[in-house]
């Protein structure tokens, strides 16, 4: 039987209709969710740090438990620029590093829930088309921000996850929640496909060398491109055609080699706030060492910032590359 980051034995994620859910038994479940063939979403105890949602990608050639990305969730409280961390505060329910998170059926009210007895999620159709939907909770923010997520899957969509963040009465005023792409190094994301062309991560800090975060760059809505709905999106590539092949420097983890075809990352918001940019920062090297990244600085964190709306949704896809129009 499979186990968790613990070590202990649960029943893994099911094939149900056309969906992958929580195996429908009595007893530890493994928390995943989405398409049995495209992107899917994982909670902890599934491996990797704390406070973070796990996107899975194995129509891209990776192996059942090798991630592409994670989601951090970020809110920023009225009257601040400082974010509050999901995956970088201390719980304040075990003084573990990293936010707790767990499903429910009830994220607007409901207690504590051991992760490892997930929600199975909604299946409900919506503008014609089935869709698979699961609340997540998140444990308070130190900053006062209370909140819960809900992702959502549709089944025209195999390559793409919709998140959105909604705020409890319990919480303090929001300017901002941000749902944030944050392993851009993993894929090596180098070049970001804007409205008016493409900009490169070398161009925008030609001289960081350092072992932390560089500046964020950020591009306003007039800097995005927009399709006939009025929807904007921004795309992040790698520019490898075969980033499995990189050569790594001594010393470099081993989880950092790069599996599968490279894709395409975008984020994608329909009825966009005039006010919303698109960012993204870099690392010359991999988090948490000095091994510098194969080809130099990458784009880490990459999202999109709106002034905060109750249940606002942001499309998160991966295309391969090969296929990407």
């Amino acid at each position: 039987m499979p186990h968790d980051v613990d070590g202990r034995e649960w029943a893994e994620a099911v094939v149900d209709g056309r969906w992958l859910r929580p195996a429908p038994v009595d007893g530890p479940r493994e928390p995943r969710w989405g398409h049995p063939d495209g992107l899917q979403l994982g909670l902890p105890p599934i491996g990797g740090p704390r406070g973070l949602l796990r996107l899975y990608t194995p129509y891209l050639g990776q192996p059942r438990d090798r991630l592409l990305n994670f989601i951090a969730v970020e809110p920023i409280p009225a009257g601040s620029t400082e974010r509050g961390y999901s995956e970088l505060e201390r719980s304040r329910l075990d003084d573990v590093p990293g936010l707790r998170l767990w499903s429910s059926d009830d994220p607007d009210g409901g207690g504590l829930r051991d992760p490892r007895e997930p929600s199975r999620g909604v299946v409900a159709v919506v503008d014609g088309v089935e869709t698979l939907s699961v609340d997540i909770v998140v444990e308070p923010f130190e900053n006062g921000a209370d909140v819960w997520v809900r992702a959502m899957f549709r089944a025209d969509r195999p390559h793409e996850i919709s998140v959105a963040a909604y705020r409890r009465e319990s919480s303090v005023e929001l300017k901002a929640c941000v749902l944030s792409a944050t392993m851009g190094n993993w894929a090596r994301l180098r070049t970001l496909r804007l409205a008016d062309g493409e900009v490169r991560a070398a161009d925008l800090w030609p001289e960081y060398t350092g072992v932390h975060f560089a500046e964020h760059a950020r591009f306003g809505i007039d800097r995005l491109r927009r399709d006939e709905t009025g929807a904007v999106s921004v795309s992040a590539v790698p520019d490898e055609a075969e980033p499995h092949l990189a050569a790594h420097a001594p010393g470099t983890a081993a989880h950092w080699s790069y599996v599968g075809v490279p894709a395409v990352q975008t984020w994608r918001v329909e009825d966009p706030d005039p006010a919303l940019v698109a960012q993204v920062n870099g690392r010359y090297t991999y988090w948490m060492s000095q091994a510098p990244i194969p080809g130099g600085i990458a784009f880490e964190n990459f999202e999109l910032v709106e002034p905060f709306r109750q249940g606002r949704a942001f499309a998160f896809s991966a295309e391969p590359l090969s296929h990407e129009s």
